[in-house]
């Protein structure tokens, strides 16, 4: 009896694997095969959770916190939510509008899920998320690139903006501060593009995942606050795990008006039903004790501006390499255009070469740069760059 061959789906053979977990799983094999490997490729802090948020979980998980929970969050957790949006932005709104998701990236996806169709058009500046391209292809839609390099402090312009818009555009995303720049865009200049969106019917989806990792007097500024016209339109994602330290945790945010919060509900309660719900107790922790929460994300931001500083002048100290200072998030992108080679060319002669992995720029759809991470330790930044200066200068 002869078989037929297996036919994949569209969405299986168009979606593309993560390029940043990808470098990342190459340098966790060279290590494990004893290289030394200095990795800047990982989104993640290096800080353990703070104790008091294992403790809260570990106390519900004890407590038989076991059970289905309501898909779209516990309710003292999304109330918190709500509070912390009130407290930190001024932003009004119910428990109801307030999704709890299995990470941001699911977060972001169910945002473009409840908003876009097949066919509409979805604007993403580059550089962007490796991941916001391929959940828009998911979704039936299609991305329009946009690229706003370092000529423009990695922004999206107004004039960008609007000369991507066609008739069929349907969402905007905006992402500040920026993975993988660091960028934070200003009050005034998110005001402006806003007012693009509002006057083309947009929705926006502001993926605000590194909101409280910001430095040098930055601040951050919630989309959704701007105008009433921004609020009804703007899906809000964060979550907990750049500023908590909790990326295996899996738990994402979502503020949405309440017809859209709703879509998203019913939409994740057929595809993952509700966040694991012991953790979800860790989470509320997070926001709820609040002094022991606030010295532990004072110590990261400490360490990252620290290593941010660091990391940005010996950048900018090697021959050919120039590099913005980020202002939030934990990376920056320098420019290495000057040596002449594709970046997918230099990260991997510089990973098999001098045991440094580092994500090229093309993966954030800007070629040219590297994506460095400065969420590792100091020895391994110090050691690292004094690599990359070798390797550069042998180009």
């Amino acid at each position: 009896m002869s078989s037929l061959p297996a036919k994949l789906s569209t969405w299986a053979l168009n979606v593309s694997p993560s390029p940043t977990l990808a470098v990342d799983a190459k340098a966790k094999a060279l290590q494990a095969a004893g290289e030394d490997v200095c990795g800047f490729a990982a989104g993640e802090p290096d800080f353990d959770t703070p104790q008091h948020i294992k403790d809260a979980c570990a106390a519900a998980l004890m407590s038989g916190k076991t059970k289905y929970a309501p898909t779209p969050g516990i309710e003292p957790l999304r109330a918190a939510i709500a509070g912390r949006y009130l407290a930190e932005y001024g932003l009004k709104v119910a428990p109801s509008q307030v999704i709890v998701s299995p990470g941001g990236k699911f977060s972001c996806y169910l945002g473009v899920l409840a908003t876009c169709s097949p066919g509409d058009e979805v604007i993403v500046p580059a550089p962007f998320w490796v991941s916001y391209p391929e959940m828009v292809k998911l979704a039936g839609a299609v991305p329009k690139l946009v690229l706003a390099d370092d000529r423009t402090g990695f922004k999206l312009t107004p004039a960008q903006l609007e000369g991507a818009i066609t008739p069929r555009t349907r969402l905007l995303i905006l992402n500040s501060p920026s993975n993988p720049t660091g960028a934070v865009y200003s009050r005034e200049e998110l005001v402006a593009l806003v007012d693009v969106a509002v006057r083309h019917n947009l929705y926006i989806l502001s993926d605000e995942m590194y909101e409280h990792l910001v430095y040098d007097g930055a601040r951050p500024t919630c989309i959704a606050t701007l105008s009433k016209e921004a609020e009804a339109r703007t899906i809000v994602v964060a979550g907990f795990s750049k500023t908590y330290a909790m990326t295996g945790w899996r738990i994402g945010t979502t503020v949405a008006p309440a017809p859209i919060a709703k879509a998203i509900s019913e939409l994740q309660s057929q595809m993952s039903s509700n966040v694991t719900t012991f953790a979800q107790y860790g989470a509320l922790a997070a926001l709820t004790e609040k002094e022991k929460t606030a010295a532990a994300l004072a110590q990261m931001l400490s360490a990252f501006d620290r290593r941010r500083k660091a990391l940005h002048a010996a950048l900018n100290g090697i021959p050919g390499i120039s590099c913005l200072l980020a202002q939030g998030a934990f990376y920056l992108f320098p420019n290495i255009s000057k040596f002449g080679l594709p970046d997918q060319t230099f990260c991997a002669q510089l990973l098999e070469k001098e045991k440094v992995a580092a994500v090229p720029g093309s993966a954030f759809g800007a070629e040219g740069y590297l994506r460095l991470s400065y969420a590792t330790s100091d020895a391994i930044i110090e050691k690292g760059v004094t690599r990359l200066a070798r390797f550069c200068q042998s180009l």
